[in-house]
């Protein structure tokens, strides 16, 4: 991590383990394409069977289930894309990766609205399913990168089963902050990323039923059983497992980390009643806070904690770098100005209390110079 940097933006990807980094390049130095018959094939063969295998466990399902992928959006664009479904229901609040199928998606497109809490109603669900034609597939994240708003997919599954429809869910921001069971939720896919968990950049998985045809994106080889051709990122995949075998020690940290959360919420909303937090009344992961600072643009707090020595953000990360209203703030009821004045703060494994410390009071210090001053 760079010196000097307090890093609280860990929904948009979390430090590298030091465990993973070894794993990496352990692997690395043994190479080795996983497809090749001979011996150094073969080797590399297990190490991708057996990650494979450690990242099913975790999740509760069959290692068939599992394709590995070149990272979270890639899973999300084979779920839409390759399913075979001809009419895609999705929530406002989804990941761009999901909210951008219209235009890119051969069916039609319907967006469900959520609450002010954040939440897809389970009324809403039906009424869309009750007049969806066939072949849907119903698509909403499990947390939300932005609020970390925890949907109930298990009731919206058996919702979208009862009407016929499969269901897809971006659990990316779900996995390694609450338990994660792939056959308890009832989903007929996920997807799941590898550098949210402290693993590396560039790997994922796309998790689903092995009875589903899945008209793969990528041909070539075969590989992935077919549904995703291509020599597989051994070493990516190995860092990935690794990170996934300590998922148990973020989950035992979530606690610590949801006071941390509420310290933050607790110290701005005794600074000033004008601080407004999206989603707090929902049930979230304990890492994530939203947090409208009235008056000032994202883009300046962005810019001025930046200045301050410390990593938030404006909600996803997109190439871009541009800082462009919330369409979650937006989703939830919150006015133009509210969307375009909102950071998202994630905490994550190396966030101590002296970093929360030093963000609140750095917080307090821009919202006095621009309210008070």
């Amino acid at each position: 991590m760079v010196q000097n940097s307090i890093y609280l933006d860990y929904n948009a990807t979390a430090p590298i383990k030091p465990e993973v980094i070894a794993e990496v390049a352990r692997v690395m130095e043994i190479g080795g394409n996983p497809s090749s018959v001979h011996n150094r094939g073969r080797i590399a063969k297990a190490i991708l069977e057996k990650s494979r295998q450690s990242v099913a466990r975790m999740i509760n399902c069959r290692p068939q289930k599992i394709t590995f992928t070149g990272g979270g959006t890639e899973a999300n664009n084979i779920a839409v894309k390759s399913s075979g479904a001809q009419h895609l229901i999705l929530s406002e609040t989804e990941h761009d990766s999901i909210r951008q199928s219209e235009g890119h998606f051969s069916g039609t497109v319907e967006i469900l609205p959520v609450n002010a809490t954040g939440y897809v109603t389970p009324d809403n669900l039906s009424k869309a399913l009750t007049a969806a034609p066939a072949h849907t597939l119903v698509s909403i994240m499990l947390a939300n990168n932005e609020t970390g708003v925890i949907q109930d997919i298990k009731a919206l599954a058996e919702i979208a089963h009862a009407h016929g429809a499969l269901f897809h869910t971006d659990a990316i921001q779900a996995f390694g902050k609450i338990p994660l069971d792939f056959r308890d939720l009832g989903v007929d896919m996920m997807s799941l990323s590898g550098h949210k968990i402290g693993g590396p950049q560039g790997v994922g998985a796309f998790v689903a039923l092995e009875k589903l045809t899945i008209t793969p994106l990528i041909f070539g080889g075969g590989q992935e059983v077919g549904r995703r051709s291509g020599t597989e990122n051994l070493a990516g995949i190995a860092g990935f497992a690794k990170a996934v075998s300590l998922i148990p020690q973020n989950l035992q940290a979530m606690d610590r980390l949801a006071d941390y959360r509420n310290r933050i919420e607790q110290t701005l909303m005794a600074h000033t009643d004008q601080v407004k937090f999206f989603g707090q009344n929902a049930d979230r992961v304990g890492n994530t806070t939203t947090i409208l600072m009235p008056g000032v643009l994202s883009e300046t707090q962005v810019m001025a904690f930046d200045l301050a020595g410390i990593c938030v953000s404006s909600g996803s990360a997109c190439s871009s770098g541009k800082v462009k209203p919330s369409h979650v703030v937006s989703a939830m009821g919150g006015s133009h100005d509210e969307a375009l004045s909102t950071i998202r703060v994630s905490l994550g494994w190396n966030t101590t209390e002296d970093d929360v410390t030093a963000f609140v009071e750095a917080w307090k210090k821009l919202f006095d110079r621009k309210h008070k001053g």
